[in-house]
Protein backbone atom coordinates (compact mmCIF):
# COMPACT_ATOMS: atom_id res chain seq x y z
CA UNK A 1 0.00 0.00 0.00
CA UNK A 2 1.74 3.24 -1.08
CA UNK A 3 1.94 5.99 1.25
CA UNK A 4 0.48 9.48 0.29
CA UNK A 5 1.33 12.65 1.72
CA UNK A 6 0.06 15.99 0.89
CA UNK A 7 2.27 18.03 -0.62
CA UNK A 8 1.84 22.12 0.07
CA UNK A 9 4.03 22.84 -3.13
CA UNK A 10 1.95 21.06 -5.52
CA UNK A 11 -1.37 21.38 -3.02
CA UNK A 12 -2.22 18.13 -3.81
CA UNK A 13 -1.97 14.57 -2.31
CA UNK A 14 1.16 12.95 -4.06
CA UNK A 15 2.50 9.46 -3.75
CA UNK A 16 5.85 9.36 -1.51
CA UNK A 17 8.58 8.81 -3.03
CA UNK A 18 12.07 9.36 -1.42
CA UNK A 19 15.32 10.29 -2.32
CA UNK A 20 16.77 6.93 -1.51
CA UNK A 21 14.94 3.82 -1.40
CA UNK A 22 14.76 2.68 2.02
CA UNK A 23 15.76 5.87 3.84
CA UNK A 24 14.23 9.40 4.50
CA UNK A 25 15.85 13.00 5.47
CA UNK A 26 12.92 14.81 7.68
CA UNK A 27 13.12 18.28 8.99
CA UNK A 28 10.51 20.40 11.50
CA UNK A 29 10.56 23.88 12.43
CA UNK A 30 10.51 23.53 16.41
CA UNK A 31 10.22 26.26 18.91
CA UNK A 32 11.21 29.29 20.18
CA UNK A 33 12.10 29.27 23.32
CA UNK A 34 11.09 32.79 24.58
CA UNK A 35 8.13 31.22 26.71
CA UNK A 36 6.04 28.15 27.25
CA UNK A 37 5.20 26.50 24.09
CA UNK A 38 1.20 26.43 23.50
CA UNK A 39 -1.40 23.88 22.32
CA UNK A 40 -1.18 24.89 18.67
CA UNK A 41 2.17 24.57 18.41
CA UNK A 42 2.13 21.14 19.99
CA UNK A 43 -0.67 20.23 17.39
CA UNK A 44 2.54 20.83 14.37
CA UNK A 45 4.93 18.89 16.73
CA UNK A 46 2.22 15.83 17.09
CA UNK A 47 1.82 15.74 13.75
CA UNK A 48 5.74 15.44 12.53
CA UNK A 49 5.71 12.76 15.39
CA UNK A 50 3.42 10.99 13.44
CA UNK A 51 4.95 11.90 9.93
CA UNK A 52 8.30 10.03 11.28
CA UNK A 53 6.01 7.22 12.93
CA UNK A 54 4.47 6.40 9.78
CA UNK A 55 7.72 6.19 7.80
CA UNK A 56 8.35 3.85 9.98
CA UNK A 57 5.61 1.93 9.81
CA UNK A 58 6.04 1.97 5.90
CA UNK A 59 9.91 0.60 6.42
CA UNK A 60 11.74 3.77 6.01
CA UNK A 61 14.86 4.44 8.70
CA UNK A 62 14.35 8.09 8.86
CA UNK A 63 16.81 10.93 9.58
CA UNK A 64 14.52 13.01 11.61
CA UNK A 65 15.96 16.99 12.59
CA UNK A 66 14.56 19.26 14.46
CA UNK A 67 15.66 23.18 15.13
CA UNK A 68 15.08 25.30 18.40
CA UNK A 69 15.31 28.68 17.77
CA UNK A 70 17.24 30.71 20.92
CA UNK A 71 18.24 34.25 18.64
CA UNK A 72 17.01 35.61 15.68
CA UNK A 73 13.11 35.54 15.95
CA UNK A 74 11.80 39.27 16.16
CA UNK A 75 8.67 40.15 17.49
CA UNK A 76 8.05 42.43 14.30
CA UNK A 77 6.70 38.75 12.76
CA UNK A 78 3.54 39.17 14.22
CA UNK A 79 2.83 42.28 12.47
CA UNK A 80 3.51 40.66 9.26
CA UNK A 81 7.86 41.74 8.90
CA UNK A 82 9.69 39.24 11.06
CA UNK A 83 12.69 41.59 10.10
CA UNK A 84 11.76 44.20 12.60
CA UNK A 85 10.87 44.36 16.43
CA UNK A 86 12.99 42.96 19.13
CA UNK A 87 14.09 39.85 19.32
CA UNK A 88 12.10 37.42 21.61
CA UNK A 89 15.03 36.58 23.80
CA UNK A 90 16.09 39.88 24.85
CA UNK A 91 12.13 40.82 25.35
CA UNK A 92 11.59 37.70 27.73
CA UNK A 93 14.72 38.45 29.54
CA UNK A 94 13.35 41.34 31.08
CA UNK A 95 9.76 39.83 31.90
CA UNK A 96 11.44 37.81 33.59
CA UNK A 97 14.72 39.03 34.97
CA UNK A 98 17.21 36.89 33.45
CA UNK A 99 19.85 36.84 30.61
CA UNK A 100 18.61 35.71 27.44
CA UNK A 101 21.07 32.39 27.91
CA UNK A 102 18.91 31.76 31.15
CA UNK A 103 15.56 31.93 29.19
CA UNK A 104 16.78 29.57 26.54
CA UNK A 105 18.16 27.06 28.85
CA UNK A 106 14.45 27.16 31.27
CA UNK A 107 12.16 27.35 28.31
CA UNK A 108 13.80 24.20 26.32
CA UNK A 109 14.09 22.43 29.17
CA UNK A 110 10.46 22.83 29.42
CA UNK A 111 9.90 21.69 25.91
CA UNK A 112 11.50 18.67 25.96
CA UNK A 113 9.70 18.03 29.10
CA UNK A 114 6.39 18.17 27.65
CA UNK A 115 7.80 16.61 24.77
CA UNK A 116 8.03 13.09 26.87
CA UNK A 117 4.43 13.88 28.59
CA UNK A 118 3.09 13.88 25.23
CA UNK A 119 5.24 10.29 24.13
CA UNK A 120 6.90 11.93 20.94
CA UNK A 121 10.11 9.82 19.71
CA UNK A 122 13.07 12.38 19.85
CA UNK A 123 14.55 12.95 16.88
CA UNK A 124 17.96 12.18 15.63
CA UNK A 125 18.76 15.86 17.08
CA UNK A 126 17.39 18.63 18.46
CA UNK A 127 19.90 21.98 17.30
CA UNK A 128 19.98 24.78 18.68
CA UNK A 129 20.69 27.92 16.41
CA UNK A 130 22.95 29.58 18.44
CA UNK A 131 24.88 26.08 18.28
CA UNK A 132 25.22 26.44 14.30
CA UNK A 133 26.48 30.39 13.97
CA UNK A 134 29.48 29.25 11.38
CA UNK A 135 27.39 27.26 9.78
CA UNK A 136 24.43 30.53 9.19
CA UNK A 137 28.02 32.89 8.49
CA UNK A 138 29.09 30.56 5.70
CA UNK A 139 25.65 30.33 4.27
CA UNK A 140 25.21 33.92 3.94
CA UNK A 141 29.02 33.87 2.58
CA UNK A 142 27.32 31.88 -0.24
CA UNK A 143 24.82 33.93 -1.15
CA UNK A 144 27.53 37.15 -1.52
CA UNK A 145 29.08 35.21 -3.75
CA UNK A 146 26.30 34.53 -5.84
CA UNK A 147 25.32 37.81 -6.06
CA UNK A 148 21.96 37.39 -4.69
CA UNK A 149 23.14 39.46 -0.82
CA UNK A 150 23.50 42.85 0.02
CA UNK A 151 24.38 45.34 2.86
CA UNK A 152 22.62 48.10 4.36
CA UNK A 153 22.40 50.14 7.76
CA UNK A 154 21.04 46.99 9.82
CA UNK A 155 22.29 43.92 8.48
CA UNK A 156 22.87 41.57 5.31
CA UNK A 157 19.50 41.06 2.85
CA UNK A 158 18.58 38.17 0.43
CA UNK A 159 17.79 39.95 -3.16
CA UNK A 160 14.57 38.60 -3.86
CA UNK A 161 14.43 39.51 -7.73
CA UNK A 162 17.35 38.64 -8.41
CA UNK A 163 16.99 35.55 -7.78
CA UNK A 164 13.94 35.28 -9.74
CA UNK A 165 15.87 36.69 -12.72
CA UNK A 166 18.35 33.09 -11.87
CA UNK A 167 15.15 31.52 -12.84
CA UNK A 168 13.43 30.84 -9.18
CA UNK A 169 10.06 31.11 -8.25
CA UNK A 170 10.04 33.40 -4.85
CA UNK A 171 7.01 32.63 -2.67
CA UNK A 172 5.32 29.22 -4.55
CA UNK A 173 4.20 28.19 -0.64
CA UNK A 174 2.72 31.13 0.09
CA UNK A 175 -1.26 30.91 0.04
CA UNK A 176 -1.05 34.79 -1.37
CA UNK A 177 -0.66 36.22 -5.04
CA UNK A 178 2.97 37.45 -4.40
CA UNK A 179 4.68 38.18 -0.80
CA UNK A 180 4.51 41.44 0.04
CA UNK A 181 5.97 43.38 3.27
CA UNK A 182 4.02 43.38 6.50
CA UNK A 183 0.60 45.31 5.96
CA UNK A 184 1.12 46.71 9.46
CA UNK A 185 4.61 47.78 9.29
CA UNK A 186 6.29 50.32 7.02
CA UNK A 187 9.02 48.49 5.32
CA UNK A 188 12.98 49.76 5.34
CA UNK A 189 13.24 51.92 2.73
CA UNK A 190 16.86 51.09 2.40
CA UNK A 191 15.56 47.18 1.01
CA UNK A 192 16.15 47.07 -2.85
CA UNK A 193 12.85 45.37 -2.79
CA UNK A 194 10.04 45.17 -0.26
CA UNK A 195 10.10 41.34 -0.28
CA UNK A 196 13.87 41.10 0.63
CA UNK A 197 14.38 39.73 4.47
CA UNK A 198 17.21 39.58 6.52
CA UNK A 199 20.00 37.22 6.69
CA UNK A 200 22.08 38.84 9.60
CA UNK A 201 21.29 41.72 11.94
CA UNK A 202 23.80 43.92 13.16
CA UNK A 203 23.87 44.55 17.19
CA UNK A 204 22.04 48.36 18.05
CA UNK A 205 24.76 50.79 18.39
CA UNK A 206 25.41 51.23 22.03
CA UNK A 207 23.42 48.14 22.82
CA UNK A 208 25.13 45.06 24.04
CA UNK A 209 22.85 42.06 23.31
CA UNK A 210 23.28 38.97 25.27
CA UNK A 211 23.28 37.04 21.96
CA UNK A 212 25.55 38.17 19.27
CA UNK A 213 28.72 37.21 17.63
CA UNK A 214 31.57 38.59 15.30
CA UNK A 215 30.89 37.95 11.16
CA UNK A 216 32.45 39.39 8.37
CA UNK A 217 29.94 42.12 8.32
CA UNK A 218 30.46 43.30 12.21
CA UNK A 219 28.97 42.26 14.75
CA UNK A 220 25.25 40.65 15.02
CA UNK A 221 23.46 37.88 15.12
CA UNK A 222 21.42 35.88 12.35
CA UNK A 223 18.19 36.53 11.05
CA UNK A 224 15.32 34.16 11.88
CA UNK A 225 15.20 31.94 8.32
CA UNK A 226 18.74 31.45 7.55
CA UNK A 227 19.39 28.53 10.90
CA UNK A 228 16.63 26.26 9.18
CA UNK A 229 18.35 26.33 5.67
CA UNK A 230 21.78 25.76 7.49
CA UNK A 231 21.15 23.53 9.60
CA UNK A 232 19.08 20.99 7.97
CA UNK A 233 21.41 21.30 4.89
CA UNK A 234 24.26 20.56 7.24
CA UNK A 235 22.87 17.12 8.36
CA UNK A 236 20.48 16.30 5.56
CA UNK A 237 22.13 17.43 2.67
CA UNK A 238 21.41 20.23 -0.09
CA UNK A 239 18.35 18.48 -1.23
CA UNK A 240 15.23 16.18 1.12
CA UNK A 241 12.47 14.47 1.29
CA UNK A 242 10.08 15.92 3.65
CA UNK A 243 10.28 18.99 5.70
CA UNK A 244 7.28 20.01 8.45
CA UNK A 245 5.75 22.88 10.26
CA UNK A 246 2.88 24.98 10.97
CA UNK A 247 0.69 26.60 8.19
CA UNK A 248 1.27 29.95 9.16
CA UNK A 249 4.93 29.33 7.85
CA UNK A 250 4.27 29.05 4.78
CA UNK A 251 4.00 32.68 3.74
CA UNK A 252 7.13 33.67 4.46
CA UNK A 253 9.71 31.70 7.09
CA UNK A 254 9.41 28.39 4.07
CA UNK A 255 9.37 30.71 1.27
CA UNK A 256 12.69 32.11 2.00
CA UNK A 257 14.31 28.40 3.88
CA UNK A 258 13.79 27.50 0.06
CA UNK A 259 15.41 30.78 -1.89
CA UNK A 260 18.16 30.84 1.06
CA UNK A 261 19.17 27.08 0.15
CA UNK A 262 18.78 27.24 -3.29
CA UNK A 263 20.09 30.48 -3.88
CA UNK A 264 23.50 29.00 -2.64
CA UNK A 265 23.62 25.44 -3.68
CA UNK A 266 21.63 25.84 -7.55
CA UNK A 267 19.53 23.01 -6.82
CA UNK A 268 15.96 22.86 -7.39
CA UNK A 269 14.09 21.78 -5.18
CA UNK A 270 15.50 21.89 -2.02
CA UNK A 271 12.85 20.02 -0.74
CA UNK A 272 10.41 17.16 -2.08
CA UNK A 273 7.56 17.50 -0.07
CA UNK A 274 6.41 20.23 2.30
CA UNK A 275 4.01 19.21 5.29
CA UNK A 276 1.72 21.86 7.32
CA UNK A 277 -0.43 21.43 9.91
CA UNK A 278 -3.48 23.46 10.43
CA UNK A 279 -3.96 26.04 12.89
CA UNK A 280 -5.97 25.21 16.08
CA UNK A 281 -9.00 27.11 17.13
CA UNK A 282 -9.88 27.81 20.96
CA UNK A 283 -13.72 28.01 21.37
CA UNK A 284 -14.03 28.37 17.67
CA UNK A 285 -11.78 31.42 17.40
CA UNK A 286 -8.58 32.99 17.24
CA UNK A 287 -5.82 31.75 19.73
CA UNK A 288 -3.19 34.15 21.05
CA UNK A 289 -1.56 34.87 24.21
CA UNK A 290 -3.79 38.50 23.84
CA UNK A 291 -6.60 36.83 24.12
CA UNK A 292 -5.89 35.03 27.18
CA UNK A 293 -6.22 31.93 25.46
CA UNK A 294 -2.90 30.18 24.42
CA UNK A 295 -2.86 27.41 26.87
CA UNK A 296 0.01 25.22 27.34
CA UNK A 297 0.46 21.69 28.91
CA UNK A 298 0.55 22.96 32.72
CA UNK A 299 -2.42 24.39 31.72
CA UNK A 300 -3.56 21.19 31.16
CA UNK A 301 -2.39 19.41 33.84
CA UNK A 302 -4.09 22.04 36.20
CA UNK A 303 -7.41 20.83 35.93
CA UNK A 304 -5.91 17.30 35.95
CA UNK A 305 -6.04 15.71 32.57
CA UNK A 306 -3.52 13.17 31.16
CA UNK A 307 -1.53 15.40 28.08
CA UNK A 308 -1.67 12.40 26.00
CA UNK A 309 -5.66 13.26 26.02
CA UNK A 310 -4.24 16.06 24.10
CA UNK A 311 -2.70 13.83 21.87
CA UNK A 312 -6.08 11.99 21.39
CA UNK A 313 -7.46 14.71 20.22
CA UNK A 314 -6.09 15.87 17.90
CA UNK A 315 -6.33 12.71 16.34
CA UNK A 316 -9.67 13.69 16.14
CA UNK A 317 -9.42 15.91 12.97
CA UNK A 318 -7.09 15.51 9.96
CA UNK A 319 -3.90 17.59 10.41
CA UNK A 320 -4.61 19.54 7.18
CA UNK A 321 -7.85 20.84 8.63
CA UNK A 322 -8.76 23.53 11.08
CA UNK A 323 -9.57 21.77 14.80
CA UNK A 324 -11.65 23.59 17.20
CA UNK A 325 -10.30 23.26 20.88
CA UNK A 326 -12.49 23.02 24.34
CA UNK A 327 -12.03 22.39 27.72
CA UNK A 328 -15.56 19.78 26.87
CA UNK A 329 -13.85 18.12 23.81
CA UNK A 330 -10.70 17.72 25.15
CA UNK A 331 -12.64 15.91 28.46
CA UNK A 332 -14.42 13.98 25.84
CA UNK A 333 -10.94 13.02 24.31
CA UNK A 334 -9.82 11.89 28.40
CA UNK A 335 -12.59 9.62 28.77
CA UNK A 336 -11.97 8.32 25.08
CA UNK A 337 -8.66 7.34 26.09
CA UNK A 338 -9.65 5.76 29.57
CA UNK A 339 -11.93 3.76 27.89
CA UNK A 340 -9.41 2.84 25.81
CA UNK A 341 -6.68 1.49 28.94
CA UNK A 342 -9.40 -0.03 30.70
CA UNK A 343 -10.02 -1.97 27.19
CA UNK A 344 -6.53 -3.07 27.37
CA UNK A 345 -6.50 -4.04 30.79
CA UNK A 346 -9.91 -5.95 30.18
CA UNK A 347 -8.23 -8.24 27.40
CA UNK A 348 -5.68 -9.60 30.00
CA UNK A 349 -1.94 -10.45 29.89
CA UNK A 350 -1.50 -12.38 26.97
CA UNK A 351 -0.68 -11.18 23.92
CA UNK A 352 -1.25 -13.01 20.48
CA UNK A 353 -0.65 -12.83 16.70
CA UNK A 354 -1.57 -9.49 14.93
CA UNK A 355 -4.36 -9.77 12.99
CA UNK A 356 -3.54 -8.77 9.06
CA UNK A 357 -6.57 -8.06 8.19
CA UNK A 358 -6.83 -5.18 10.60
CA UNK A 359 -3.49 -4.40 9.88
CA UNK A 360 -4.14 -3.85 6.38
CA UNK A 361 -7.44 -1.73 6.87
CA UNK A 362 -4.93 0.80 9.48
CA UNK A 363 -2.14 0.86 6.81
CA UNK A 364 -4.71 1.79 4.31
CA UNK A 365 -5.85 4.47 6.90
CA UNK A 366 -2.57 6.05 7.61
CA UNK A 367 -0.97 6.30 4.23
CA UNK A 368 -4.22 7.64 2.89
CA UNK A 369 -2.65 11.17 3.76
CA UNK A 370 -1.90 10.52 7.84
CA UNK A 371 -5.91 9.69 8.15
CA UNK A 372 -6.07 9.09 11.93
CA UNK A 373 -9.25 9.84 12.50
CA UNK A 374 -10.47 7.01 10.50
CA UNK A 375 -7.52 5.19 12.19
CA UNK A 376 -8.53 5.72 15.40
CA UNK A 377 -12.15 4.47 14.35
CA UNK A 378 -10.89 1.29 12.73
CA UNK A 379 -9.13 0.67 16.35
CA UNK A 380 -12.41 0.62 18.11
CA UNK A 381 -14.12 -1.35 15.17
CA UNK A 382 -11.40 -3.84 16.32
CA UNK A 383 -11.95 -4.16 19.67
CA UNK A 384 -15.71 -4.61 19.36
CA UNK A 385 -15.04 -7.52 16.98
CA UNK A 386 -16.24 -10.77 18.86
CA UNK A 387 -14.38 -13.19 16.37
CA UNK A 388 -10.99 -11.91 17.46
CA UNK A 389 -9.43 -13.07 20.26
CA UNK A 390 -8.73 -10.94 23.49
CA UNK A 391 -4.42 -11.88 23.08
CA UNK A 392 -4.42 -11.30 19.18
CA UNK A 393 -6.60 -7.52 19.81
CA UNK A 394 -3.71 -7.02 22.32
CA UNK A 395 -1.10 -7.68 19.77
CA UNK A 396 -3.31 -5.69 17.53
CA UNK A 397 -3.26 -2.35 18.97
CA UNK A 398 0.04 -2.90 20.14
CA UNK A 399 0.50 -2.40 16.49
CA UNK A 400 -1.32 0.76 15.94
CA UNK A 401 0.13 2.37 18.89
CA UNK A 402 3.65 2.44 17.23
CA UNK A 403 1.88 5.11 15.12
CA UNK A 404 -0.65 6.52 18.14
CA UNK A 405 1.91 6.79 20.07
CA UNK A 406 -0.86 6.44 23.39
CA UNK A 407 1.73 4.64 25.24
CA UNK A 408 -0.21 1.21 25.58
CA UNK A 409 2.70 -1.13 26.15
CA UNK A 410 3.48 0.57 29.07
CA UNK A 411 -0.06 1.41 30.34
CA UNK A 412 1.06 0.92 34.92
CA UNK A 413 -2.18 0.57 36.40
CA UNK A 414 -2.98 3.23 39.19
CA UNK A 415 -1.99 1.91 42.98
CA UNK A 416 -5.63 1.13 44.56
CA UNK A 417 -5.46 2.48 48.32
CA UNK A 418 -6.59 -1.13 50.59
CA UNK A 419 -9.93 -0.16 51.76
CA UNK A 420 -10.40 0.54 48.27
CA UNK A 421 -9.26 -2.85 46.73
CA UNK A 422 -11.01 -4.43 49.90
CA UNK A 423 -14.42 -3.17 48.70
CA UNK A 424 -14.03 -3.78 45.05
CA UNK A 425 -13.29 -7.53 46.45
CA UNK A 426 -16.24 -7.59 48.32
CA UNK A 427 -18.09 -6.35 45.16
CA UNK A 428 -16.79 -9.07 43.47
CA UNK A 429 -18.15 -11.63 45.75
CA UNK A 430 -21.22 -10.28 45.79
CA UNK A 431 -21.86 -10.20 41.63
CA UNK A 432 -20.69 -14.33 41.88
CA UNK A 433 -23.61 -14.95 44.28
CA UNK A 434 -25.66 -12.68 42.16
CA UNK A 435 -26.19 -10.35 45.17
CA UNK A 436 -27.56 -7.59 42.89
CA UNK A 437 -28.50 -5.07 45.19
CA UNK A 438 -25.16 -5.16 47.40
CA UNK A 439 -23.02 -4.77 44.55
CA UNK A 440 -24.74 -1.85 43.64
CA UNK A 441 -24.25 -0.29 47.20
CA UNK A 442 -20.75 -1.19 47.08
CA UNK A 443 -20.40 0.50 43.27
CA UNK A 444 -22.52 3.30 44.74
CA UNK A 445 -19.58 3.16 47.75
CA UNK A 446 -16.56 2.94 45.72
CA UNK A 447 -17.27 6.03 43.40
CA UNK A 448 -18.37 8.18 46.55
CA UNK A 449 -14.67 7.70 47.20
CA UNK A 450 -13.58 8.96 43.76
CA UNK A 451 -12.94 6.02 41.97
CA UNK A 452 -14.70 4.73 38.42
CA UNK A 453 -15.65 1.38 38.28
CA UNK A 454 -16.19 -1.00 35.34
CA UNK A 455 -16.94 -4.67 35.27
CA UNK A 456 -14.84 -6.74 33.05
CA UNK A 457 -14.46 -10.54 32.39
CA UNK A 458 -11.75 -10.42 35.01
CA UNK A 459 -13.78 -9.15 37.93
CA UNK A 460 -14.52 -5.24 39.12
CA UNK A 461 -12.19 -2.95 37.52
CA UNK A 462 -11.04 0.45 39.64
CA UNK A 463 -9.55 3.43 38.34
CA UNK A 464 -9.41 7.07 39.52
CA UNK A 465 -11.65 9.65 38.22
Amino acid sequence: MALNLHNSLSKKVEKFNPIHADHVGMYTCGPTVYDYVHIGNWRTYILSDVVARVLAYNGYTVSYYMNITDVGHLTGDNAGDADTGEDRMEKAKRREGKNAWEIALFYTADFVDGWNKLNLKKPTAWMKATSYIPEQIELVEKLFSNGLAYQISDGIYFDTVLYEEKGYVYGELSNLDSIKAGARVEYNPEKRNPRDFALWKFSPVNEKRDMEWQSPWGVGFPGWHIECSAMSMKYLGEQFDIHVGGEDLKSTHHPNEIAQAQGATGKHPFVAYWMHGAFLQVDGGRMGKSLGNAFNLHDIEKRGINPLSLRYFYFTAHYNSHLNFTWESLTAAENALKNLYSYIHDLGDEIGNINIEYKNKFTECINNDLNLPQALSHMWELLKDKDISNADKKATLFDFDTVFGFGLDTIVEEEIPLEISKLSNERDIARENKNWARADELRLEIESQGYKVKDSENGTLVTKF
